[in-house]
Protein backbone atom coordinates (compact mmCIF):
# COMPACT_ATOMS: atom_id res chain seq x y z
CA UNK A 1 0.00 0.00 0.00
CA UNK A 2 1.39 3.39 -1.03
CA UNK A 3 0.85 6.34 1.27
CA UNK A 4 0.80 9.75 -0.34
CA UNK A 5 0.97 13.01 1.61
CA UNK A 6 -0.51 16.11 0.06
CA UNK A 7 0.50 19.41 1.59
CA UNK A 8 -2.17 22.01 2.30
CA UNK A 9 -1.06 25.59 1.74
CA UNK A 10 -2.22 28.41 3.96
CA UNK A 11 -0.77 31.80 4.74
CA UNK A 12 -1.77 35.21 6.04
CA UNK A 13 -0.77 38.58 4.62
CA UNK A 14 -1.50 42.16 5.62
CA UNK A 15 -2.75 44.34 2.77
CA UNK A 16 -3.69 48.01 2.91
CA UNK A 17 -7.27 48.16 1.67
CA UNK A 18 -9.77 50.98 2.16
CA UNK A 19 -7.11 52.99 4.04
CA UNK A 20 -6.68 50.22 6.64
CA UNK A 21 -4.32 47.31 7.08
CA UNK A 22 -6.42 44.17 6.75
CA UNK A 23 -5.46 40.57 7.40
CA UNK A 24 -6.17 38.32 4.41
CA UNK A 25 -6.05 34.56 5.01
CA UNK A 26 -5.32 32.38 1.98
CA UNK A 27 -5.94 28.62 1.93
CA UNK A 28 -5.41 26.03 -0.79
CA UNK A 29 -6.42 22.44 -0.28
CA UNK A 30 -4.65 20.30 -2.85
CA UNK A 31 -7.22 17.52 -2.70
CA UNK A 32 -9.74 19.87 -4.27
CA UNK A 33 -9.62 21.64 -7.61
CA UNK A 34 -6.12 22.51 -8.67
CA UNK A 35 -5.55 26.25 -8.85
CA UNK A 36 -8.18 27.38 -6.34
CA UNK A 37 -7.57 29.45 -3.20
CA UNK A 38 -10.13 30.39 -0.59
CA UNK A 39 -9.54 33.86 0.85
CA UNK A 40 -11.17 35.35 3.92
CA UNK A 41 -10.99 38.75 5.57
CA UNK A 42 -12.95 40.71 8.17
CA UNK A 43 -14.89 43.84 7.29
CA UNK A 44 -15.20 46.91 9.53
CA UNK A 45 -17.89 45.26 11.65
CA UNK A 46 -15.97 42.03 12.16
CA UNK A 47 -18.02 39.99 9.65
CA UNK A 48 -16.02 37.49 7.63
CA UNK A 49 -15.98 37.92 3.87
CA UNK A 50 -15.02 34.74 2.03
CA UNK A 51 -14.25 34.52 -1.68
CA UNK A 52 -12.32 32.29 -4.06
CA UNK A 53 -9.44 33.01 -6.40
CA UNK A 54 -8.94 30.74 -9.37
CA UNK A 55 -6.07 30.33 -11.79
CA UNK A 56 -6.93 30.46 -15.46
CA UNK A 57 -4.80 31.52 -18.41
CA UNK A 58 -1.81 31.66 -16.03
CA UNK A 59 -3.41 34.46 -13.97
CA UNK A 60 -5.23 34.45 -10.65
CA UNK A 61 -8.59 36.18 -10.58
CA UNK A 62 -11.54 36.47 -8.19
CA UNK A 63 -14.23 33.91 -9.00
CA UNK A 64 -17.43 35.75 -9.95
CA UNK A 65 -20.66 34.97 -8.17
CA UNK A 66 -20.52 36.87 -4.92
CA UNK A 67 -20.88 40.60 -4.44
CA UNK A 68 -17.69 41.89 -2.87
CA UNK A 69 -16.79 45.34 -1.55
CA UNK A 70 -14.72 47.55 -3.85
CA UNK A 71 -11.75 47.46 -1.48
CA UNK A 72 -11.45 43.74 -2.25
CA UNK A 73 -11.95 43.82 -6.02
CA UNK A 74 -9.54 46.76 -6.43
CA UNK A 75 -6.76 44.70 -4.81
CA UNK A 76 -7.13 41.57 -6.98
CA UNK A 77 -3.74 42.20 -8.62
CA UNK A 78 -2.07 42.37 -5.20
CA UNK A 79 -3.69 39.08 -4.18
CA UNK A 80 -2.37 37.49 -7.37
CA UNK A 81 1.16 38.66 -6.54
CA UNK A 82 0.91 37.33 -2.97
CA UNK A 83 -0.27 33.90 -4.15
CA UNK A 84 2.47 33.62 -6.78
CA UNK A 85 5.11 34.71 -4.25
CA UNK A 86 3.95 32.10 -1.74
CA UNK A 87 3.85 29.31 -4.34
CA UNK A 88 7.44 30.09 -5.36
CA UNK A 89 8.59 29.65 -1.75
CA UNK A 90 7.21 26.15 -1.38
Amino acid sequence: MKIQFIKNIQFTKLVKADNRLREFNFRKINSKQDGLFTVDVSDDRGNRIIFNMEKSDSHWHIVPGTTLPDWITKNAAIFEELIEEELKNI
